[in-house]
């Protein structure tokens, strides 16, 4: 771990007004102890300039990233610090069509106390389906959620998320959970894809709306074949179960006083958990460029951008090397 000279600087007076003695002090605080001496003399030697570390005389790496570039990543996380670290990333690469890694982000943002990250990316995703889709509209994942309220009590909502590229089809709040529930999140699903004719299979678990005889019937009519997880295993729908707890955890920061209100809120999440949010499982693509084909396209403008910014990079930073010489 590196420490910069203020911390440094505030081990040390610590450990020189401590009652516990030099060793157990430097325990408290997890420091070794020939590390600890070794600033001691620095400082006892130069004051707080000896704290400050050496510059090396080697030459600047080839792809080090320049101040000018570095305070741009600032800036930006700035303007968009609903961003983690991993999105601002691919945010910089795909808008300014400049590439950065992850890592160097995550040490920049670091570096200037701007790390943070929200609730909504602290949970870990669950284990898939165990028959792999590989394209968009193979499968379709369904379930309820819930929601309460003020004043009016408890709603539902019915989602319907295609399992390959976890794009949201169609989403409906619902008063109820019941079977004609399902059919008309479902019936909105097939009219918006244009996909009566083809239809792709259905996962669900085994709730009571999924197993009645109305859904049974209606998928029949809708030649849709249905897939039900195994009861007390909710790891079989975990796309979905996952989007339910990345939503929740942004759409319950707030409080609603109407169905309205609340579809508004969850229409806006909608938009932006399809169009905007960057997804690691999809090669940190959107869910809407997966489901519309665009990923591998997307995925070669990065390749290139990545080649034209090292080229660069590389050719700024041999230019420096040569003027320190």
């Amino acid at each position: 771990m590196h420490y910069s000279p203020q911390e440094k600087f505030e081990i040390i007076k610590l450990v020189e007004n401590s009652d516990l003695g030099v060793i157990r002090t430097l325990r408290e605080l997890k420091v070794n102890k020939t590390t600890f001496y070794k600033w001691y003399h620095a400082y006892s030697e130069k004051g707080y300039e000896g704290l400050k570390r050496k510059q090396s005389d080697r030459p600047t790496a080839w792809n080090k990233i320049n101040e000018a570039d570095r305070d741009k990543v600032v800036e930006i996380a700035l303007e968009q610090p609903e961003l983690s670290s991993r999105e601002l990333a691919w945010h910089i690469t795909d808008k300014y069509n400049y590439y950065i890694s992850e890592s160097s982000v995550y040490r920049i943002l670091k570096e200037n106390d701007l790390i943070s990250t929200p609730a909504f990316r602290i949970m870990s995703a669950s284990d898939s389906f165990d028959q792999k889709t590989t394209r968009p509209n193979q499968m379709w994942q369904t379930d309820f959620t819930y929601f309460k309220i003020f004043g009016w009590g408890w709603y539902y909502l019915s989602t319907v998320l295609d399992d390959y590229s976890r794009f949201i089809v169609s989403w409906k709040l619902c008063s109820h959970m019941k079977a004609e529930n399902v059919i008309e999140t479902l019936d909105e699903a097939l009219l918006t894809t244009g996909l009566g004719d083809n239809p792709p299979k259905l996962l669900s678990d085994n709730g009571s709306c999924y197993i009645s005889h109305e859904l049974k019937d209606y998928l029949f009519e809708q030649n849709m074949k249905h897939v039900r997880g195994r009861p007390l295993h909710p790891q079989t729908q975990g796309k979905i179960e996952r989007y339910h707890k990345s939503m929740k955890n942004v759409v319950k920061l707030d409080n609603y006083f109407s169905p309205g209100q609340l579809e508004e809120k969850l229409n806006e999440f909608v938009q932006y958990y399809n169009y905007a949010r960057y997804h690691e499982s999809l090669n940190n693509l959107t869910p809407a460029e997966v489901y519309f084909g665009k990923a591998e396209k997307k995925l070669n403008q990065r390749k290139q951008t990545k080649i034209k910014t090292l080229k660069a990079r590389k050719k700024q930073n041999q230019k420096f090397n040569v003027n320190l010489n």
